[in-house]
């Protein structure tokens, strides 16, 4: 087996706020192979972006800071990097496509020189050699006239535009890993396929690894080739994406999958899953699914379940699975 390019091992991110302190992700672990897609799926709120932001070392602090784990990236420990090695790190060896481009693109600064940074910092290049590359990278990404886009300002663009820009960015140093927070948000259906269409082909022709946060089980279906479920800062079932699909075995995952329209067929009211996400704050004893569980027991409230190998590559948070 070959080193995976990210490993990330029991991971702990606390935040703390007015009403306590809690844990936004807590034990998180996965790796990401080389050149592979690994999708983050789960309600809002369930940890996917604040994984994201813990691996980058980027989260606002206070009231966030990673408090356990090891994040491993190309061989090296990022919790343990000082932080002018870690901004080589950031931008350089991992990109990142924020979720809402308008408001992570400066809005004083063109688009072009806003590429050409990142080529400055970690490429060495003159401001006149970042600026043409940036206008090679907009063509890549299929802005069109790439030339008059490096002046353009964020909201001189549309929606699907600033996406191209940000994934411009995210590749302009050739990173190994790109992280994708929702990059498909707001956009219409056409403009969505254009998106994915085009981290595929990044990746296909970079070699490049992509961590893919999304809520939408279809992009995934699409997208991954495996998948970590998230619920209340914790990864409830972990495996092939086939096998999400085909024989999903957590009960969370079972009504995400039953909550989505199937095609052709008549659906006067859609599934939902019974309940509320907990406050992180007030997580229940135990299983912290059980309040929503159509198969919960008072048994389950005893203890929390752990991540439990059921068959090869295929890990689930849940008592009645794994009969513990």
């Amino acid at each position: 087996m070959t080193q995976p390019i990210l490993s990330v091992k029991n991971l702990k991110t606390e935040f703390k706020t007015r009403e306590g302190a809690f844990l936004a992700v807590d034990g998180v672990s996965f790796d990401v192979e080389r050149g592979e897609v690994m999708g983050l799926v789960g309600e809002s709120g369930c940890g996917k972006s604040v994984t994201a932001l813990s691996i980058m070392r980027i989260l606002p602090d206070p009231p966030g800071r990673v408090v356990g784990g090891e994040i491993t990236f190309e061989g090296r420990e990022l919790l343990k990097l000082p932080e002018h090695e870690m901004r080589h790190v950031r931008g350089g060896r991992i990109g990142m496509v924020f979720q809402e481009p308008m408001t992570s693109l400066n809005p004083v600064f063109t688009v072009g020189d806003q590429v050409a940074e990142a080529l400055v910092e970690h490429k060495n290049m003159s401001k006149e050699q970042a600026l043409k590359r940036s206008a090679e990278l907009f063509d890549l990404v299929g802005l069109p006239e790439p030339g008059r886009q490096v002046g353009a300002y964020p909201h001189q663009l549309s929606g699907g535009m600033r996406q191209r820009v940000m994934i411009a960015m995210a590749i302009s140093c050739e990173p190994s890993l790109i992280i994708a927070d929702e990059p498909t948000t707001a956009l219409d259906v056409t403009i969505q396929a254009q998106i994915l269409e085009l981290l595929n082909d990044i990746r296909k022709k970079f070699n490049t690894a992509i961590i893919l946060i999304t809520h939408d089980l279809g992009i995934i279906a699409q997208m991954a080739d495996r998948v970590a479920v998230m619920y209340a800062g914790r990864i409830v079932e972990y495996c092939k994406t086939d096998d999400i699909f085909y024989d999903p075995l957590h009960p969370y995952t079972e009504g995400l999958l039953a909550s989505i329209p199937k095609p052709g067929e008549k659906v006067k009211r859609l599934k939902a899953i019974p309940g509320m996400v907990p406050k992180l704050t007030e997580l229940p004893e135990g299983c912290k699914f059980l309040p929503r569980c159509p198969y919960g027991i008072d048994e389950y409230a005893k203890e929390e379940p752990e991540l439990f190998e059921v068959k090869p590559d295929h890990y689930v948070r849940c008592f009645r699975v794994t009969g513990k």
